[in-house]
């Protein structure tokens, strides 16, 4: 273990590899952050910084992101199963547990396979798809490989010039991990969950905050699949925030914050 700036960084052993950390070590019961696909973990700096002072915070990076070990070549991990294991070796007992994205749809196979293990659980944009036919994943995997392999021949400042254009309304200190997720997601790392969502959701026994923003604007979870969520599961609230799509946090960080301070304190929204 070591030390960046305030925080702990480390890694702690899953099936198969290792995830690595950060934790901030802060007051009040231990959060767990999962990001979306090709960020790391500390691409929630700016949401943990905001919230340090109330939470025991910890960063994972995915397995085949960041720090983390590389994607095996013979089977397909369980991303929900690396999140349980590293909760385990952190000695964590019943966090809260927040996810993004691909990393909001690990944190729902997480609770629904391990009830009474979560306190709370918070999803910011999942993307709620049908399971892949084996053809479509494996175009799905071609179309990312290329989409990693265009990033990883770019520079830092290319990239970074790149993710200013595609979405200039971010704040500024959001870029630079953003950028360091792009150059270290491998590019097997697209993630492949076979169990329906409806399943996993269904399954859930915490009470859940599911983050949606609005679809004209890249939002994932549509009003009639945010209803379906929750007509599957009386734990499962949603919150629609406006003027924002599918970087929630990034696109409207002030309401997000609110939303989920609330929740993680008390339940409300």
């Amino acid at each position: 273990m070591r030390t960046t700036h305030r925080w702990q960084t480390g890694t702690v052993p899953v099936t198969g590899g290792h995830l690595a950390w950060h934790r901030i070590g802060g007051n009040g019961p231990a959060l767990v952050l999962s990001h979306g696909l090709t960020d790391n973990g500390l691409c929630w700096t700016r949401f943990a910084e905001a919230l340090e002072n109330e939470f025991d915070i910890v960063m994972l990076d995915a397995r085949g992101h960041g720090a983390s070990s590389r994607m095996p070549q013979c089977d397909t991990p369980n991303p929900g199963q690396d999140i349980a294991e590293a909760i385990d070796a952190l000695g964590l007992v019943a966090p809260l547990v927040m996810g993004h994205s691909v990393g909001a749809r690990a944190a729902a196979a997480f609770a629904a396979a391990n009830p009474g293990r979560a306190a709370r659980i918070v999803l910011e944009d999942p993307p709620l798809l049908p399971p892949a036919s084996s053809s479509e994943m494996r175009q799905r995997r071609a179309r990312f490989r290329q989409q990693v392999a265009e990033l990883q021949s770019m520079s830092a400042q290319e990239i970074a010039a790149y993710g200013h254009e595609q979405s200039p309304d971010w704040d500024i200190d959001e870029f630079p991990a953003w950028v360091e997720g792009k150059q270290q997601v491998d590019p097997q790392a697209l993630p492949e969950f076979a169990t329906p969502w409806q399943q996993d959701f269904a399954a859930i026994t915490a009470p859940t905050l599911l983050i949606c923003g609005e679809p004209d604007r890249g939002g994932m979870v549509t009003p009639a699949l945010a209803s379906e969520a929750e007509a599957l599961n009386a734990n499962i609230r949603t919150v629609r925030i406006e003027r924002a799509g599918h970087n929630i946090r990034r696109e409207n960080f002030a309401d997000y914050v609110t939303a989920v301070r609330a929740f993680l304190r008390d339940g409300g929204v």
